[in-house]
This record gives structure tokens, C-alpha cells and sequence, in this order.
């Protein structure tokens, strides 16, 4: 692991969620910019103090001169998005496969650049787009992909959060990082919470968004990147639709909602109730999909349900199928990101490229004062 030190909410995230099933260890890493914290954090949580590095330069160079069945396998990295490419491919070009936190870069043509190095590695490479995890999440999936709900015509999909309700850049450095533009790239909360309410519409859809028309706003006095948005979009099969993002709305914690409307039906789905997908019906009948081990889902929402009915799947549970679904890529030497007909469907390099041309559509788009913008299809 790259980052994640003392003080950073999703290097604890990935701890957790790479143990939870058992496929993966964490064996080394390289966790703060200071050699000596990032040491004595490693020591902390249990790591071979030799394995415990400095930077994560140390870390690559020493791992890779290792015998095959002593050195790491994999790289996790949790920083700061302007370290991401530089980790990631050097991780890459030194043989080892990478699960990288989102954004993958903080531009465009740094996702470009990953992307060569990722076909050149033949190394496996995931973006941890979390909520792709969750078995309601695939289920809504199916039920669109076999024409429950007909052709989607409509798509409302927001994210909400109030922790930058105020100015907490000053203390607090998570909000530091997310709203200066050298260390988050060109966009705040757009790029933070944004990228994964785009991210969940493709997936859930199976279409992409081709137009954008975007306006961003910095609500918060003396903030450099926004903390609010909405994005009006359309897509690749005919449908439209609103998307918001916003971090400044007090009082909401993590309100991932998404709705998508066809010709037959309608479904709804919100993070903060994972365990519940609904079905409206244009006859006016409605159905309460619910998850479980027990229930009549399909397989690939059963292949990552842990729990029987009526216990929460929650979202360390979504994040550690990554790391499953990671695992088993890396074991069947699947030397690509797979698409849902191998192994699940964790985002890669492909959800990497998308991601990023969405966030500078929309930011143009913004800066333009609203004009439409191509999305750029980068495959």
C-alpha cells in the first residue's frame, strides 16, 4: 500500500476491505511522505518492520528484487490524486499489478498515459469505484440489461454529502487535499463524489453519457475547487438525464441515490438503504427487490451477497469485492480488466479513461457557462 497513513479515512478502508474475504494480505508498504511516520506507521499495523518503507520508491525497488514467492504482488494506492499516475506506473513497469483509489489521474491525458503503461505491463489494473460492489447495484444492472424496465428513456442520479459545509481545509487534510487543484486536479467535488454518480449511471444503464451541460459553483467563500454542481446529460442510447453532486449539503451524509426510467417501469436505488431496490411498474404495481443469500436474485448479485435477508450488505462488504474480484483476475492471470461476462464487474482501465473525460467535459463545459460538450469516447 502507497498512502493511507495516520489521519486518512480510505487507507483505512482499503485495510479492512482487502482482508474481509480472505483473498488478499497486506505485506509491506510505504504509508505516509515522511520515511520516519511511514515506518512507524507500518510498525503499527503489524508490518514486517524491514517491509515497512520510507517512500514508496524504497518500496518498488526493494519488492522487486525479491525472489517470486517473497516479494508483493500487488500495489494498493490510497494518496492524494496527483500522485496516482506516478505510482501507479512506475508499480506497473516494475511488474506489479495496481488497485488504485478514484480518480485515477488528475487529467485526461495522464489517463491516456496509464493506459498505455497498463497495456504494456499485461499487469491487472482496478479502480476502486466502491459501489459497483453491491449486489443490489448488479441486480439493477440485469434487470436493465434484460428489459425489465424496456428502453431507458430517463436517468436521475445525485450524490450528496454537508462535511464541507464549512471551511475545514484550514485543519482538517483531507479536506485539504480535496479542494486544491495541484493535489485533486481540476475539479472538487465534481471529480470526489461526482466521477462515482457517473461512474454507477454508465454501469447500471450500460450506456454512456456522450453530452454534458454542466455548471459548478464554489458555495463555500475563499474555496478553489467547487463543492456544488449539477450536470444535465445525454447518452448513448437515447436517454437523458440530471446529475448532482454537491458536499455542502448540511445535515446529509453520504446520499448516493440513483433513478432510472424506461418504457415499463422504473427502478430506484440509494446507497444510504443498500439492501432495497424498487420497481415501479407503468401500471401503477410496485416491487420491493431485496438482497440476501436466500433471495430470487440473479447470479451475479447472489456471487457477491454474504449475508441472508434482512442483514445489511454493507459497503465495506462492496469494497472488498474489488479486492475479490481483483484477486481472482490476478490468479487467472487475466491480464486486462474484465468486462461482466468474466469476473464480475470491477472497474479498470476502461472506467479510469471514461471517468476522467467526464470530469473535463464538465468542467469545460461549466467554464463555458453551460455550453454542451462531447464527452470524449476514448475507446
Amino acid at each position: 500500500m502507497v498512502g493511507g497513513g495516520e489521519g486518512a479515512f480510505i487507507g483505512a478502508v482499503h485495510r479492512r476491505a482487502l482482508r474481509l474475504d480472505g483473498t488478499c494480505t497486506l505485506v509491506c508498504g510505504a504509508f505516509s511522505s515522511d520515511p520516519s511516520a511511514a515506518r512507524e506507521f507500518g510498525a503499527n499495523l503489524g508490518v514486517d518492520a524491514a517491509r515497512a518503507y520510507g517512500s514508496w520508491q524504497e518500496m518498488l525497488e526493494i519488492e522487486a528484487s525479491l525472489p517470486d514467492s517473497e516479494r508483493m504482488e500487488a500495489v494498493s494506492v490510497v494518496t492524494p490524486n496527483h500522485l496516482h499516475l506516478p505510482i501507479a506506473t512506475a508499480a506497473l513497469h516494475a511488474g506489479f499489478h495496481v488497485v488504485s483509489d478514484k480518480p485515477a489521474t488528475i487529467s485526461l491525458s495522464e489517463a491516456r498515459e496509464l493506459a498505455t503503461a497498463v497495456e504494456k505491463s499485461g499487469r491487472c489494473y482496478v479502480l476502486t469505484h466502491t459501489y459497483l460492489g453491491y449486489p443490489m447495484v448488479r441486480e439493477a444492472r440485469r434487470l436493465v440489461q434484460e428489459g425489465v424496465l424496456g428502453r431507458v428513456r430517463k436517468v436521475y442520479v445525485e450524490y450528496t454529502q454537508g462535511w464541507l459545509v464549512d471551511r475545514l481545509e484550514k485543519e482538517n487534510k483531507q479536506a485539504a487535499w480535496r479542494v486544491d487543484p495541484a493535489r485533486s486536479g481540476p475539479s472538487g467535488c465534481m471529480g470526489d463524489i461526482g466521477s462515482h454518480a457517473h461512474n454507477i449511471t454508465e454501469f447500471i444503464t450500460g450506456a454512456r453519457m456522450e453530452t454534458v451541460r454542466a455548471w459548478l459553483q464554489c458555495v463555500v467563500e475563499g474555496r478553489a475547487l467547487d463543492d456544488d454542481g449539477a450536470v444535465f446529460f445525454k447518452m448513448s442510447n437515447g436517454a437523458t438525464g440530471v446529475l448532482t453532486a454537491s458536499q455542502i449539503c448540511a445535515g446529509e451524509e453520504n446520499f448516493l441515490a440513483i433513478r432510472v426510467y424506461g418504457e415499463k417501469a422504473g427502478l430506484i436505488w440509494n446507497q444510504e438503504e443498500p439492501n432495497t431496490l424498487m420497481i415501479k411498474y407503468a401500471d401503477g404495481q410496485q416491487k420491493r427487490v431485496r438482497a440476501g443469500v436466500n433471495m430470487p436474485l440473479g447470479a451475479t448479485a447472489l456471487d457477491v451477497s454474504r449475508t441472508p435477508s434482512g442483514h445489511p450488505e454493507g459497503y465495506l462488504g462492496a469494497f472488498s469485492t474489488l479486492y475479490t474480484d481483483f484477486a481472482k483476475m490476478v490468479r487467472n492471470n487475466m491480464h486486462a480488466s474484465p468486462g461482466p461476462d468474466e469476473i464480475g464487474y470491477t472497474p479498470g482501465i476502461d472506467a479510469a479513461l471514461r471517468g476522467m473525460a467526464f470530469i473535463e467535459a464538465v468542467v469545460d463545459s461549466s467554464n463555458a457557462d453551460g455550453e454542451w460538450r462531447d464527452v470524449v469516447n476514448v475507446r
